[in-house]
């Protein structure tokens, strides 16, 4: 069956999509920027380069983070940057629910071969 990919671009000049939702839903689920760079297989600084641009584009932190020492580093999302995994969420779920029957003729397309 296809699947559908979203990725919505924001005014002025910035993008989000799923891979950005995920670093966020990860770093909310680890608590920690590096922990969830890890579970996605990329650098801290490609995730912490991504949670810098997404705060530049929202104009406010999505996530807040603790620097590091004895006790340790940690990251949480903030009110911004948990509305806005869930309204991304939200619009996936409403875009997959109104393409579904265009998705299913398509793969009947690809099945009738």
């Amino acid at each position: 069956m296809p699947s559908l990919s979203l990725r919505i671009n924001l005014d002025p000049d910035g993008r989000i999509g799923p891979g950005k939702i995920e670093l966020l839903e990860q770093i909310a689920a680890f608590g920690s920027i590096s922990a969830a760079a890890r579970g996605m297989e990329m650098s801290y600084k490609h995730a912490w380069d991504l949670v810098e641009d997404m705060n530049r584009v929202f104009g406010k932190p999505l996530v807040a983070a603790q620097t590091g020492g004895r006790k340790g580093g940690g990251a949480q999302l903030t009110a911004v940057g948990l509305a806005v995994v869930s309204r991304f969420r939200a619009i996936e779920r409403a875009a997959a629910a109104a393409a579904a029957t265009h998705m299913e003729a398509l793969q009947a397309e690809i099945d009738a071969g």
